[in-house]
């Protein structure tokens, strides 16, 4: 079993609902909503997740030598692991200052080989976003990972796109796997959420 995965869903960060889907941003209709950012309020849950971050940067680039957050939901997570790996750290804010320097960018990072922290990936925009940012400031970025990804067909475009390694700690997959385990959801309703994962704009998931 994912360890992520039964610890994302035993503080809810992670849950399911095939009858009433939730919806998101983009007016999609969605059986799973997440909501990495209550991670920080479980002492237990965080001290996993940041470490199985941090060996999972260590394993994947091993050449790191300062982690980037994505605003807002990454800054937390690249703040406990950056004090982990004893790298400097910085984030990216989602529109650059009007005042002052106008910088983008916080934190000093020049020269450095970094990896950016993501806390979900669904279409995995927002991610790459940032990496370019990061780019046209001349910042190396080796790659990024995050805490769960949905697996979208979108996202693994993206990055493929865009010639971006990208890690994470959980999939959708390895959730479900974990949710059916635990009785969050039944199989049929696990297939059902598959189904939206291979085509989350269209409702034909809700059909039996």
């Amino acid at each position: 079993m994912n360890k992520v995965a039964n610890e994302l869903l035993k503080i809810k960060a992670v849950f399911f609902n095939v009858n009433n889907p939730f919806t998101w941003a983009s007016g999609i209709k969605s059986p799973i909503y997440t909501d990495n950012r209550i991670i920080i309020s479980y002492p237990k849950t965080r001290e996993i997740i940041e470490s199985a971050l941090a060996q999972l940067i260590k394993q994947k680039f091993p050449n790191v030598t300062a982690v980037v957050g994505t605003a807002t939901a990454g800054i937390p997570h690249a703040a406990y692991v950056s004090a982990k790996l004893n790298l400097p750290m910085a984030y990216v804010r989602a529109k650059a200052k009007d005042h002052g320097r106008a910088k983008a960018i916080e934190g000093e990072i020049a020269n450095r080989k970094v990896v950016v922290i993501e806390d979900l990936l669904s279409t995995g925009n927002s991610c790459i976003e940032v990496i370019k940012i990061l780019k046209q400031n001349k910042v190396h970025v080796l790659g990024a990972v995050s805490i769960f990804n949905y697996e979208l067909k979108e996202c693994v475009q993206n990055f493929k796109q865009n010639k971006i390694k990208y890690f994470s700690l959980c999939t959708l997959e390895q959730m479900l796997s974990c949710a059916v385990d635990k009785k969050y959801v039944t199989i049929k309703q696990a297939q059902q959420i598959i189904k939206f994962r291979n085509n989350p704009k269209s409702e034909l998931w809700r059909t039996n």
